[in-house]
């Protein structure tokens, strides 16, 4: 029993082959035949260890980065990194975690059935990381065993369902359909930048048609604009950090200033072979998708990792990922100054998140809103974490925090209900949400029903 539980919940947080047998299902449920299915399938699954290969490498090249920075400007605080406190989380919560996650997943199926929220949320580890956070906090209020997982079950079931919700606005206007949604848990950060966007800037103006003189043609290639910037500021990073802590402690006695041109140049790699792994996975789970959509939830909507979003504005994913950066080292800067807890600026977050909030605010309001929006978003994935950590227990002691916005906000929700409501406020505070979704379903269909 242990075995196929741990075999289910091996295939729940691995992207690739979850996302693979998604594809398979929705073909099996169209009624194709078996070389479309197998072709959809490996396509499918190949696709998105393509993307998660440059997702990898981007983050590789990013650590050392990190560790340069604080190294260079002597700063210490903590670190917002998903992966770093499920980690540590984990060796506690890690049974209770993946028994949300799997509950979790059936519940996002339940209500995208039953309610107008129809997206399937498919980014396996932001899954695992959302059902772990649940758990520590469930367990701070004083929740356990079987109460605690079903609970944590909705409310995981939930939030897979409303984040992609939330940010779908400004994904149709970025991809012109309505046809793929965003799996990522900043949606609220994206939102905002996309609100924020529509109201600085002109979307007529945007980041891909930036003219660059004559003589700096070769800047309007995506890739080499990419290699070129973070080679820049990899070397002045590097520079600020010296060449005797990094040959020794991070590039194995590689010069400090060939080490920084190389993760530069794995950077830019790493963001070309994100982008043709995007390519490849859409082309093949948009039309698969349409089996789940007849047969399981009508009209169902795929909700996928972030870097879905990068090929529609590859420009902004560079600025997206500088203006949030920025405004992380903004926030740390009036947190010294304030004497509170210092939340460091994750690159990793700051890429990822930074670099998706560019996109959205490009879409909705061009340069500008790229720029502005990214800048906000940096500034909230650096106070929202630091918010968050009262509510975590001993976990919130550890060092690291959870990243992203979405995170903060379910995490807060919960929290403060449990600090001054307990564990009923909590069962109530759910059950109004469920119930809010239902009963906005069932006034859009009265409406509906009057317009027809």
């Amino acid at each position: 029993m242990n075995d196929i539980l741990q075999l289910i919940i091996d295939i729940a947080s691995t992207p690739a082959l979850l996302v693979a047998l998604i594809a398979v299902l929705g073909l099996l449920l169209q009624g194709k035949g078996t070389s479309d299915v197998v072709k959809g399938g490996v396509k499918t699954f190949v696709g998105f260890l393509v993307l998660t290969t440059g997702a990898g490498a981007v983050e590789q090249s990013l650590i050392p980065f990190g560790e340069m920075f604080q190294q260079a400007f002597n700063m210490q605080g903590v670190v917002p990194n998903n992966e770093a406190i499920v980690a540590v989380a984990l060796n506690e919560f890690g049974t209770t975690t993946a028994l949300i996650m799997l509950l979790g997943m059936v519940f996002n199926i339940v209500i995208a059935r039953f309610t107008k929220f129809k997206y399937i949320f498919l980014t396996g580890h932001h899954t695992l990381y959302m059902a772990c956070m649940i758990a520590v906090i469930l367990a701070v209020v004083g929740f356990n065993t079987v109460p605690l997982i079903i609970l944590g079950g909705i409310t995981l079931g939930i939030i897979m369902t409303l984040s992609p919700a939330i940010v779908q606005p400004y994904m149709r206007q970025l991809t012109g359909k309505d046809q793929v949604a965003l799996g990522h848990f900043s949606a609220v950060t994206y939102a905002l930048s996309g609100f924020i966007g529509s109201k600085v800037g002109d979307k007529t103006k945007s980041t891909e048609g930036i003219n660059f003189p004559k003589g700096l043609g070769f800047l309007r290639d995506s890739t080499v604009s990419i290699a070129i910037t973070m080679a820049i500021i990899y070397l002045v990073v590097a520079l600020f950090a010296g060449g005797e802590y990094i040959t020794e402690n991070l590039s194995d006695g590689v010069n400090h200033i060939m080490f920084a041109i190389q993760q530069a140049g794995t950077f830019a790699a790493g963001v070309f072979v994100i982008l043709a792994g995007v390519r490849l996975i859409l082309a093949e789970i948009v039309p698969a998708f349409k089996g789940i959509s007849q047969k399981l939830v009508p009209n169902a909507k795929p909700a996928l990792d972030c870097p879905v979003v990068f090929p529609y504005a590859p420009n902004a994913v560079l600025i997206g990922f500088f203006a949030s950066f920025v405004g992380g080292i903004v926030s740390m800067l009036a947190m010294v100054v304030l004497g509170s807890v210092i939340i460091l600026p994750g690159v990793v977050p700051h890429f990822f998140v930074g670099a998706t909030a560019g996109v959205m605010g490009n879409a909705s309001g061009g340069i500008k809103g790229s720029v502005i929006g990214a800048f906000i978003n940096g500034i909230v994935i650096s106070l929202l974490p630091a918010l968050l950590l009262p509510v975590l227990g001993d976990l919130g002691f550890a060092g690291s925090t959870f990243s992203d916005g979405d995170f903060a906000v379910s995490g807060l929700f919960l929290g403060i209900l449990g600090q001054y409501g307990g564990q009923i406020a909590v069962i109530v505070g759910i059950i109004a949400i469920i119930a809010m979704m239902f009963g906005l379903t069932i006034f859009s269909k009265d409406k509906e029903n009057l317009e027809s």
